[in-house]
């Protein structure tokens, strides 16, 4: 008798932490018919629209994140690439904009890909050597 007991709090325990956690979860919980997920669907509509706002705020950051890389202009496998003093190599993903500096000292202003050492490519423009 007391197993049962026992077994039968400690379902409803567990069947109580889903529910609180399916409630704090929110609306994925909420059947599409039922008038909770009515009266939700009007405040997660406009919430979207604020969050089309910030992102070309977030795009901005982005832009003044960009970084100058200097060194000269290669080709390697069919790509061009970018040799620092350091001996560094960044892929370069504008190719039309790379192809007239290929063997020349440049000054590349872009945004970097850490993972693929690649550099979205912003402006190149020549340097002295």
């Amino acid at each position: 008798m007391q197993s049962i007991k026992r077994d039968l709090s400690i379902g409803l325990s567990a069947s109580a932490l889903v529910f609180a956690c399916a409630l704090a979860w929110g609306s994925p919980f909420v059947g599409a018919g039922s008038k909770a997920s009515q009266a939700q669907e009007p405040q997660q509509t406009q919430p979207q629209p604020d969050q089309a706002q910030p992102q070309p705020d977030q795009a901005q950051p982005d832009q003044s994140s960009a970084k100058t890389f200097t060194g000269m202009i290669l080709k390697s496998g069919g790509r061009f690439v970018l040799k620092d003093t350091s001996g560094q190599v960044f892929k370069l993903d504008d190719a039309a904009s790379a192809k007239p500096y290929v063997g020349k000292a440049v000054k590349v202003i872009g945004q970097l890909d850490e993972q693929a050492m690649l550099i979205h490519v912003q402006s190149i423009e020549g340097t002295a050597a």
